[in-house]
């Protein structure tokens, strides 16, 4: 295995690559008691429509969470249940646009590796039990559309966007789930958990040849075919709808609105690059240090509840800001004309200062953070850049890069709003 070393963060990587095609980091953190590995697939809740030997295939809303969810049974019984037992603390998720299984331990962390890793390429579908978690996931589908924060991210989805599946619910609904069979699950293993399309990170004082070795001898031996993915036809800027609503049992109005912007380079530095910029412009538009925020919330209009972000997937990119707030209406606007003094004049040159180092500080302390390290990693893998450069691409970003986000990716013309008002 290859070692890098960052000298400016005291961080070391060694990497490998598999003959499968699996890429392997391990970051050694001598003297912890602790040790965590991260094993994730390319794979997310947008990726339903795609090619594989040579045929374009489609597949159901939330396929991907559901085999997230059924990826735990083994033929001799439940890896949630083997792990736990041997004193690991594992868990899962799936995003729009990754599919990740992980744990932590301090003790037999080469055994609970073993179980990660056989757990997660040895599929086992019954229609039996996948009739069972279609239940389950049923229940969860239900309760989740109740959540008012739910129901005004999708409202919002739903009104900036027209094809793309990032405006449906990474579970899916009641009724796509219902499709979803033994063979569609050992279909979606098959392509998108092969080992070329996947990556393990792990953190810790581990033998990093070690963690090498049992992935050669655990996982397929064979590289798979990666496949190609389609999102829909391209999305225009404007959005569906400018504006969307909902009466819900809350005590105070939620909103979220946002904004479509030209999608951001899909790999290498510049990708970090920009969502590093994106996240410094919004942290001055809307942030907790910013003016317009100190205002607001000293006249009791928006509370701490309150933030603002910026997504690039699935092909698209957006920025969103909302939260809990009295006048939902007044704060748009009045977040639209800090935009437009932005894109005019710039930011305040102490306050960009401040902001920029609290964002270094903030990025440093996260080296501190197992997860936070192995989760990263794998991601800036997946689109192509190394998630320990951040500090020195932030450290290069200026004035002018944040003001020129203002101008060319925050118009009024493309902006939404999701709305839930309580119920009378």
């Amino acid at each position: 295995m290859e070692l890098r070393k960052y000298d400016h963060i005291g961080e070391q990587v060694y990497s490998g690559k598999l003959p499968n095609g699996l890429s392997v980091f391990v970051v050694p953190k001598r003297d912890f008691n602790k040790q965590y590995a991260f094993f994730a697939t390319d794979y997310g809740g947008a990726d339903r429509r795609f090619r594989f030997a040579g045929n374009w295939l489609d597949t159901p809303a939330g396929i991907a969470h559901f085999l997230e969810h059924k990826m735990f049974d083994m033929k001799d019984g439940n890896a949630l249940t083997t792990l736990s037992a041997n004193g690991a603390s594992p868990n899962a998720y799936t995003s729009t646009d990754i599919t990740a299984y992980y744990f932590e331990c301090t003790e037999n962390f080469n055994e609970n590796l073993d179980t990660l890793l056989t757990f997660v390429s040895t599929p086992y579908f019954t229609p039996e039990n996948v009739e069972k978690e279609q239940g389950i996931i049923d229940q969860e589908i239900r309760m989740v559309e109740d959540d008012p924060d739910y129901a005004v991210y999708y409202g919002l989805m739903k009104s900036l966007f027209r094809h793309n599946p990032i405006r449906d619910s990474v579970a899916g609904t009641v009724e796509s789930i219902a499709e979803i069979t033994a063979d569609t699950l050992y279909n979606c293993h098959k392509v998108f958990y092969n080992p070329s399309n996947m990556a393990l990170c792990v953190a810790g004082d581990v033998d990093h040849l070690e963690v090498l070795e049992m992935a050669q001898r655990i996982l397929p031996t064979e590289p798979g075919e990666l496949p190609e993915r389609d999102y829909g036809p391209p999305e225009v800027l404007a959005p569906v709808t400018k504006s969307v609503s909902q009466a819900m049992e809350v005590s105070l109005p939620i909103f979220l609105a946002g904004c479509k912007s030209k999608p951001i380079p899909a790999r290498g530095r510049e990708n970090l690059r920009y969502e590093l910029v994106s996240a410094l412009a919004l942290e001055i538009l809307a942030g907790h240090s910013s003016p317009l925020y100190f205002r607001l919330y000293g006249e009791g209009v928006v509370n701490s509840d309150f933030s603002a972000s910026f997504e690039s997937v699935a092909g698209e990119a957006y920025s969103m800001f909302g939260g809990e707030c009295r006048d939902p209406a007044r704060v748009f606007d009045e977040v639209n004309q800090e935009i437009v003094r932005l894109s005019e004049n710039g930011p305040d040159g102490a306050l960009f200062g401040r902001i920029k180092k609290a964002s270094l500080g903030r990025h440093i302390r996260s080296l501190n953070s197992f997860d936070a390290i192995c989760a990263n990693y794998v991601a800036g893998h997946f689109r192509g850049y190394d998630a320990f450069d951040v500090t020195e691409l932030l450290s290069a970003v200026t004035e002018a890069d944040v003001t020129a986000f203002f101008q060319e990716s925050l118009s009024p013309n493309n902006m939404a709003i999701s709305i839930i008002t309580p119920k009378e």
